[in-house]
């Protein structure tokens, strides 16, 4: 069957980058060999970001274990990790003079620790080489496993986020590996920590305003205290197609309403991803 594809909106339209602080961001990440979400996902706020200088920094490869329906993200056997790759991550972040950085990784369901002590290796260098700056990491599940998890805590990034990316009922259909419930209990363990804790979720996926609001009803009682709300993208053809178009009226409802709730910050627009001007809104929580 014929699958409709909905015409983008034109509050959708985005700003491309060309600007001297947009070149200088590009070729230190690329001089460096790095990876960052900014052009794996197919962001669509890539111009906005690396024109203010700010990317999120994506480790231990470009090639993830999962293949989420809805993640533009390669997937395949991931290569080994590279050793170096912190020291570059930090080295960049330092040439950037970055007050914040995100940092996030593919998921490395092929190593004994999932990647854990990439991260770990990763933070401590930034921190080394970049004592002023604020981290927040975005990670994966560790499939639920606490004592990686705890790893991460440990290394004492700022921020912790990990995304809950859809509704229950639709995490089974675009998440390839990942559960609802799994995720819940990465944040709440985190959060028990003490911890400022994020997480992020799409909308246009076909999930209903009750089921949205039955998220941000987990996220609170999980602990969680930043959360952000962005419109579906397809990347291409070949993953799940939008449902619908969110107007900007109804984020600003969801993002009214997930405030009333207790979330210190809220993040709600049609263009709005998880690390989308993700220092201006951590300051604001912090």
């Amino acid at each position: 069957m014929k699958v409709e594809h909905i015409r983008k909106p034109d509050w959708l339209k985005i700003r491309l980058g060309g600007d001297d602080r947009f070149r200088l961001t590009k070729q230190i990440v690329e001089s460096h060999g790095l990876h960052t979400i900014c052009t794996s996902g197919k962001c669509p706020n890539q111009g906005d970001c690396w024109s203010r200088g700010t990317a999120t920094f994506m480790i231990g490869g470009n090639i993830c274990t999962r293949s989420c329906r809805f993640c533009n993200t390669l997937t395949g056997k991931p290569t080994p990790l590279d050793t170096a790759e912190p020291a570059r991550v930090a080295e960049s972040i330092r040439l950037m003079a970055l007050q914040y950085a995100v940092v996030t990784s593919v998921d490395r369901d092929d190593l004994p620790d999932l990647g854990a002590r990439h991260w770990v290796d990763t933070i401590c260098q930034i921190k080394t080489l970049n004592p002023q700056t604020r981290i927040e990491v975005l990670i994966p599940d560790f499939q639920g496993r606490t004592d990686l998890i705890n790893s991460i805590i440990d290394a004492k990034p700022d921020v912790i986020g990990h995304n809950l990316e859809t509704i229950r009922r639709l995490t089974l259909q675009i998440r390839s590996a990942a559960r609802y419930e799994t995720s819940l209990a990465v944040l709440a363990f985190v959060a028990a920590k003490g911890v400022q804790t994020k997480t992020g979720m799409m909308v246009g996926l076909g999930e209903t305003p009750d089921e949205v609001e039955e998220l941000m009803d987990d996220a609170i009682q999980a602990g969680v205290s930043m959360l952000t709300i962005g419109q579906y993208l397809q990347p291409t053809r070949k993953h799940i197609p939008v449902s619908e178009y969110i107007t900007p009226q109804q984020f600003e409802k969801y993002r009214t309403l997930a405030l009333s709730k207790g979330f210190r910050n809220v993040e709600s627009a049609p263009l709005v991803r998880s690390s989308y001007h993700a220092e201006a809104v951590s300051f604001k929580a912090g």
